[in-house]
């Protein structure tokens, strides 16, 4: 019995020192696991947002041709039609050649009067000769085009701009994109340039930009066209000034998911469970705009969120505020979203839909992007165009 006795109490603790073992084993796992985690987060991010070498490649292409071509070919057709209000204008905001390209090509493809169509493309200096040089190569047939970069709107400064300040200020230069030692390094969304870029807020200043227009389609350049657009200029807005499709089917579209509700500016002035709505295609009545002083209202909520206590990232939360029982729902036909991020959009929502948007970081332009959904957006890219080809772009 005691020699029985002896190898049970071998046994149990060779039981206990095993199990230590094991525990500690998988303390160390799961710290591990988080750790890649966090790395393959941070990688995803880097892989979403920096520009790839081909993409560098086309620009260079363009800009070294735009300043060695002659100046006589510098000019676009149809400049007549810039400020005619009976046409459909677009405005977008981007320093992707590439995919601002994508966005013309595939509007005017699916336009039944292309001649109808101007296109006002606003870039930043760094891109502006590759942006015009691309559309002087590559006219859209029939359709008006108008290459700016942002620098030149010199009424757009820190005077008038509250969120130009403070996009200069050390506060946001701060809150983005340092971390304090002691602490650990916060979700790497902080750390995107595009929150620190004015191009990404010009949005709140269509009435400013286009002073003779009464209506803008504004897109984003992550989106592809695959209907004629042009009864949306027919859409009765009832008033509203922005008329976009409402994200009501998941939870984290409504409104405590991108306002701090704790807050309780926030908390008073809205409601936590109202439905977001989609940035990408939105149609603006900038007579309203005017007329309700919109402009206003977005200046007074960002000087409210200075210190980021009402809302964090990007301009949709600005949005919400602003437009706030100012949006008209449009049909959810007219814009589909998720090519960016989801893995599972039914097909044939896809073909049916009248816009596809690219939203979140798996672009189609990047190597991240979703096979799947590739297609949809590169059967727009010229492929045989002499740069394409040289910067190695491939379907």
């Amino acid at each position: 019995m005691e020699l029985i006795l002896a190898k049970i109490k071998q046994v149990h603790d060779n039981c206990a020192a095993a199990i230590d073992k094991l525990q500690t084993n998988l303390h160390w796992t799961e710290n591990q696991l988080e750790a890649n985690k966090q790395e393959a987060t941070y990688a995803a991010q880097a892989a979403a947002k920096a520009l790839p070498k081909r993409l560098h490649c086309l620009a260079l292409r363009l800009t070294n041709e735009y300043y060695t071509s002659s100046s006589n070919n510098k000019h676009f057709p149809y400049q007549d039609k810039l400020e005619d209000p009976k046409l459909h204008h677009y405005a977008l905001f981007s320093d992707n050649v590439l995919a601002a390209a994508v966005v013309v090509n595939s509007t005017l493809i699916h336009a039944k009067k292309p001649a109808d169509h101007v296109f006002h493309i606003v870039t930043d200096k760094l891109n502006y000769a590759a942006m015009r040089m691309w559309f002087l190569a590559n006219p859209p047939v029939k359709a008006a085009i108008q290459v700016q970069k942002v620098e030149d709107f010199t009424w757009l400064n820190s005077s008038y701009s509250p969120v130009l300040k403070q996009l200069a200020s050390q506060f946001m230069i701060n809150y983005y994109f340092h971390t304090p030692q002691n602490k650990p390094d916060r979700n790497p969304k902080f750390r995107n340039p595009k929150y620190l870029s004015i191009l990404n807020h010009l949005r709140f200043y269509l009435p400013e930009i286009f002073p003779k227009l009464n209506k803008v389609l504004f897109v984003d350049d992550d989106i592809v066209v695959q209907q004629d657009l042009s009864p949306l200029w027919s859409v009765d807005l009832k008033g509203r000034v922005n008329g976009a499709v409402k994200t009501c089917g998941e939870i984290f579209h409504r409104f405590d998911r991108y306002l701090n509700f704790s807050n309780p500016l926030i908390a008073k002035k809205f409601d936590r469970r109202a439905c977001g709505w989609a940035y990408g295609m939105n149609m603006f009545d900038l007579s309203e705009w005017r007329r309700q002083n919109i402009t206003a209202v977005y200046h007074y909520w960002q000087e409210q969120n200075e210190h980021r206590l009402l809302w964090k990232l990007g301009t949709l939360p600005a949005g919400l505020v602003t437009f706030w029982n100012n949006t008209f729902p449009l049909d959810r036909s007219w814009h589909l979203l998720g090519l960016g991020y989801k893995r599972n959009v039914n097909p044939k929502d896809i073909e049916q839909a009248a816009v596809i948007h690219y939203n979140g970081n798996l672009k189609p332009w990047l190597e991240v992007g979703l096979p799947k959904y590739r297609n949809y957006w590169s059967k727009y890219v010229i492929f045989d165009h002499a740069f394409i080809r040289e910067c190695h772009i491939h379907p």
